[in-house]
């Protein structure tokens, strides 16, 4: 049974797919995040929700709950970065 097929899909999650991402600065997700998931840590730089530009810096195996647009390449140096949506 999949728990999954009843339940409405909320931002308070949980997820229901993770997309790999390759940062660019010109192009948006395909799927606004609900959180990123960086599996190697450094600094992100990323387009939120709110319509900022953010410079974040995470630890490995790091969860930014945070609403995010988009992943800049430049400055980003963090690796392994998945998008959490609601797909």
């Amino acid at each position: 049974m999949n728990p999954f097929t009843d339940r409405a899909r909320s931002i308070n999650g949980p997820a229901t797919d993770a997309l790999p991402v390759t940062p660019d600065d010109a192009t948006d997700l395909t799927h606004v995040a609900i959180a990123l998931y960086v599996e190697t840590g450094g600094t992100v730089v990323i387009d939120t929700v709110a319509g900022g530009t953010r410079s974040v810096t995470v630890a490995d195996f790091s969860i930014l709950p945070l609403g995010v647009t988009r992943v800049h390449a430049t400055g980003t140096t963090a690796a392994g970065i998945h998008a959490l949506v609601l797909a």
